[in-house]
């Protein structure tokens, strides 16, 4: 935000004559003592700023002064315009501002190079929100309560001071201090629902180690699979390589560790009939028993 801030603050000060420290803190919405603590961060980078006292005085930029477009090579400007884009995935509309004015200070059409929905298929305005609750709570360190469905299809509720979004194996994960859990945690957001930003603010944390899933207290279980080679699309979408041995007749032996809940049995019997369980052999008998649930329903 400070950043965004300075930036506006040149843009302004190239074209107006004069600005008042007033006008500047009620634009910004920050303190007097903000706006000049930003002019000596300007000062002290370069900028050559002075103020006049008395009527019709302010804060100015010395008359000779030109923000030289030319520092910049033709493709650097590009660099930092397409990375300005990639920040706009975050939905942001302060990057918005500057991507507009620094197309505009380049002499750049715009050019969208980049798009990106970071909501599930078929997910409406609640998803969206969702991730704008996240974001706003996560730069601004307010606490948040939400609903949280484990991987036994259970749902509890958590406290959570959040710290970060992380995009990992084809989904988005919340990763924060759990004061449920009086613990470090990671949520997957697609579990989460009925997520409140609360009016509570917390202090600044690190992230200290490697973060535990949520859903930890669930043990692993170790599997061997094999899928027929009409499937190749979802092993690879699916597993490390390093779990997928290619068989001779075009199939594949997978090895992986999954959690064992009812989850699992739901994701190994969306392969239909293009997977068998080799091991073990208690999953195997409980897909056998879902599987004939499953023929009754349509006898």
């Amino acid at each position: 935000m400070q950043i965004n801030r300075l930036f506006e603050m040149v843009y302004l000060l190239l074209n107006k004559k004069s600005i008042t420290a007033r006008e500047l803190a009620e634009r910004f919405e920050v303190s007097t003592r903000t706006i000049y603590r930003d002019l000596d961060i300007l000062s002290s980078a370069g900028i050559p700023i002075y103020t006049s006292q008395g009527k019709g005085g302010g804060i100015s930029l010395m008359d000779n002064f030109i923000l030289n477009k030319s520092v910049f090579s033709e493709e650097e400007k590009n660099e930092i315009l397409y990375a300005l884009q990639s920040l706009s995935i975050a939905q942001s509309p302060e990057s918005e501002k500057v991507l507009a004015k620094l197309n505009g200070f380049f002499d750049h059409k715009r050019s969208n190079w980049i798009e990106a929905d970071l909501t599930p298929w078929g997910s409406g305005k609640d998803s969206q929100s969702s991730f704008s609750k996240l974001k706003e709570a996560i730069l601004n360190r307010r606490v948040i309560c939400f609903e949280y469905f484990n991987a036994m299809g259970e749902s509890r509720g958590r406290t959570v001071e959040p710290l970060k979004l992380t995009f990992k194996v084809y989904a988005w994960y919340l990763q924060g201090y759990c004061r449920t859990r009086n613990a470090y945690r990671t949520f997957k957001i697609a579990r989460m629902s009925d997520i409140v930003l609360t009016e509570e603010h917390f202090e600044e944390r690190e992230i200290q180690g490697g973060l535990t899933m949520e859903d930890d207290e669930t043990s692993l279980l170790s599997l061997r699979l094999n899928v027929t080679a009409d499937s190749a699309f979802r092993v690879f979408d699916d597993f490390s390589e390093t779990d997928i041995q290619r068989m001779d007749d075009g199939s594949f032996s997978i090895s992986v560790k999954l959690p064992e809940s009812n989850w699992l049995i739901g994701y190994l019997l969306s392969y239909g009939d293009s997977m068998t369980v080799m091991e073990p052999k208690h999953i195997r008998e409980r897909l056998r028993e879902q599987a004939e649930q499953i023929a009754a329903r349509y006898q």
